[in-house]
């Protein structure tokens, strides 16, 4: 009897099944030049503001937090906030973007690992992100970038342990299609964001 091949780990998997939407996003945003001054850059913030709020729920999910250990610890909205008032988005900016952010739903908790797939993801670009904002906008892990901050063991091996984490979930078939799906979706709305934010570079938000 021919043994049944074993499936492609799910970092892979998901890796794989983004990889065109995933590229195709990171050159548009750096075609945007979102750092080139303030005002991009509160774009730019605003972007990372919907998703964080957006993926919150999947932070708090008691089942993801039951597969991956102290899953709430990971969450950056706290800092993304801090990022917004450091930058002088506007209150009322900031509660309109979190409001329409919470009309996303994660309706299936497997599909909160693709969330949490891409967001926890862009931290390792962050390092590139955070070095251009140091040198175009004198900003720091301290003040206008606490989103950016390396996690205490480096990005490349948190990273790799948090792909580890993903890769030695037990899902079934069905299960990794509804993680694919989240990814999609989350990356789907980061793009729609850019289009209708950092595009259209809103000036109201400058201070």
């Amino acid at each position: 009897m021919t043994k049944q091949a074993e499936p492609e780990a799910l970092s892979v998997y998901l890796k794989s099944g983004t990889h065109a939407i995933h590229e195709q996003l990171d050159n548009h945003v750096m075609q945007l030049n979102p750092f080139a001054d303030v005002t991009h850059y509160q774009g730019f913030l605003r972007m990372q503001l919907r998703l964080h709020t957006a993926g919150e729920p999947a932070y708090q999910d008691a089942v993801l937090q039951a597969l991956i250990p102290d899953l709430a610890s990971h969450s950056r909205l706290s800092a993304v906030l801090k990022d917004c008032e450091d930058m002088g988005v506007p209150l009322s900016i900031q509660q309109q973007d979190q409001q329409l952010a919470h009309s996303i739903k994660i309706t299936e908790p497997y599909a909160g690992i693709g969330w949490l797939y891409t967001i926890e993801g862009s931290s390792l670009g962050a390092a590139m992100i955070l070095k251009h904002v140091k040198n175009s906008l004198d900003l720091s892990e301290t003040f206008g970038a606490h989103h950016m901050a390396a996690h205490a063991d480096g990005r490349a091996t948190y990273w790799r342990e948090f792909k580890a984490m993903l890769d030695a979930l037990e899902l079934n078939d069905f299960q990794r299609i509804h993680a694919l799906n989240g990814a999609i979706q989350a990356f789907n709305f980061v793009t729609n964001t850019v289009n209708e934010i950092m595009d259209t570079n809103k000036k109201e938000v400058s201070r």
